[in-house]
């Protein structure tokens, strides 16, 4: 069976013409725009492997579970084969994408997340905030073995030995408990804007937790997309900043992932963020390159 099968049995009309969606190149899924003769246009996810089905399938599952809601596009289809479930919702190849980022876009973003944080979790999503990705695993990892951050260049080991207990302390220190509903992935390849209010995609890592982490987790691509620091929107956060930063270097700094080859580079850039915040909160002098 082939995409267009796929899609067609998912929303009961066969399309006229699938258009490849280019986005940030990760081969986990095949994205496609589709065309039909006589309904609007959709956007179509199909997994292209074992683990992705199963992320598609979660994410499904959540779409299901908080349909109808401001933030979310409605699912126009689903079919799942066992093997290369597709999922296709509205197209938002129209909708504005960030960056650039502006006051305005960005009060739409935290109205969409207060939205979410409002929504009563479905018992469908139960997972805490960091255990699908192990939010954990930073500092200790790189205390154990700090090669892979150190070749990075964003600190050398003169200073990482003069602040690495310290920032693996303030992490330790970071709550995350609670029992509000997550997106769990801000960023803004995962958000767009549609008539002033913003619409956030893969939800496949909606989680629970406290109610700030979304916004706390976003803050470091927003500012290195051209927002504002961290600090500016959510101060007062040092330990979570450690926990962020410690969780991007140790993670950026191992070997590239094939199927997502851009993923190391994202976490890089969010971390040199998150370790300035977490330095500017906790009285550390930053290295030179943060």
């Amino acid at each position: 069976m082939d995409d267009e099968e796929r899609i067609a049995i998912a929303t009961g009309a066969r399309p006229r013409a699938l258009d490849p969606v280019v986005g940030h190149g990760a081969p986990s899924h095949r994205r496609w725009r589709v065309r039909y003769d006589d309904r609007p246009p959709a956007f179509a996810k199909i997994a292209a492997f074992d683990y992705t089905a199963d992320w598609l399938r979660t994410e499904h599952a959540n779409y299901e579970a908080l349909a109808g809601q401001p933030y979310l596009s409605p699912v126009l289809g689903w079919h799942d084969d066992g093997e290369h479930p597709a999922l296709v919702i509205e197209d938002l190849s129209d909708a504005i994408w960030p960056p650039p980022w502006t006051t305005e876009r960005i009060d739409a973003v935290l109205a969409a997340l207060s939205a979410i944080q409002a929504t009563p979790p479905p018992a469908s999503i139960a997972d805490a905030f960091g255990a699908l990705f192990d939010i954990h695993e930073g500092w200790d990892p790189m205390r154990a073995d700090p090669s892979g951050a150190l070749a990075l260049g964003v600190f050398d080991r003169r200073w990482f030995e003069s602040h690495a207990d310290t920032l693996a302390a303030a992490a330790g220190s970071a709550d995350l408990g609670g029992d509000a509903l997550l997106h769990g992935d801000v960023r803004s390849d995962n958000l767009c804007f549609r008539d002033g209010r913003a619409v956030l995609v893969d939800w496949n890592w909606a989680c629970r937790g406290a109610s700030t982490l979304d916004v706390l987790s976003w803050l470091p691509s927003l500012n290195h997309e051209g927002g504002p620091e961290p600090w500016a929107l959510m101060p007062g956060h040092g330990p979570h900043a450690a926990l962020l930063a410690g969780f991007f270097l140790e993670h950026a700094g191992r070997e590239p992932i094939p199927q997502a080859p851009h993923v190391r580079q994202l976490q890089l850039d969010q971390g040199v963020v998150a370790l300035r915040w977490a330095c500017h909160e906790l009285g550390i002098r930053a290295p030179d390159t943060a």
